[in-house]
């Protein structure tokens, strides 16, 4: 059944979306800051950011490592306001920790109705991925929406506000644990996106990630920039694609 475009359009028009990038993680598998690593012609942080800013998003903020001082010179560097960059002081205790923080933080918004919960490590979603689903998430303003690939739930998560609300109190160990124990409705948002079955975990991910989903031309100069910023042993060996997105 083909979806009524107009009705989309009104539903999408009262979800109100603040986003919380996840970017406090130790990147130990990758050896150096995942979010630093040169993208396009920025860096993953810098391409997330403005991502969600195409996307119209009302509110962003990074979550970080307290005194990660690397990643707050590349906010500065991007000119993001230091108000909308949370400290995780216990990042160690991994990925829930940080979205606690986020549900805690006292500045959001009033006006939010609607969290996207995003991984740093996802720069090469495709833009209409994103906003598929955020047109789900307005379809079904009540339940927890997420993008599917081959029948399985991934990330990023947008979450209505009575569940973000729930989030920061929660004794979980996980978001998914927190979202199958709490019994939240979730849509799922089925998508071809073939960029949801990577994560970039490892030098492999991201020079794989460089060379599918980024065209010939920025491939190289992500190729140049990282020879510049990291030096000769941590180049990336990118193949060029000529089928490359």
């Amino acid at each position: 059944m083909t979806p009524d475009r107009s009705r989309v359009g009104r539903e999408a028009a009262n979800l109100v979306c603040g986003v919380v990038i996840l970017a406090a993680g130790a990147s130990s598998r990758m050896g150096r800051p995942k979010l630093l690593l040169p993208w396009g012609e920025t860096s993953v942080l810098g391409h997330l950011i403005g991502q969600w800013q195409v996307l119209q998003a009302r509110q962003i903020t990074v979550v970080h490592a307290e005194g990660d001082d690397a990643l707050d010179a590349e906010l500065d560097r991007l000119a993001f306001v230091a108000v909308h960059r949370i400290a995780n002081p216990t990042a160690e205790r991994g990925m829930f920790s940080s979205i606690q923080c986020a549900a805690r933080w006292r500045g959001w918004n009033r006006e939010l109705t609607h969290w996207a919960i995003v991984l740093g490590d996802q720069p090469h979603l495709r833009e209409q991925t994103l906003r598929a689903l955020l047109e789900c998430a307005a379809a079904h303003p009540q339940q927890v929406c997420q993008p599917a690939r081959n029948g399985r739930a991934r990330h990023p998560v947008i979450v209505p506000a009575a569940v973000f609300g729930r989030v920061a109190d929660s004794s979980r160990a996980n978001l998914k644990q927190f979202l199958q124990n709490a019994a939240f409705d979730v849509a799922l948002c089925p998508s071809d996106d073939a960029a949801l079955d990577l994560d970039l975990d490892t030098p492999a991910d991201y020079e794989k990630a460089l060379r599918i989903f980024l065209n010939s031309a920025t491939a190289s100069a992500v190729e140049s920039q990282c020879h510049k910023e990291f030096g000769q042993g941590a180049r990336p060996s990118i193949r060029r694609n000529a089928a490359a997105r």
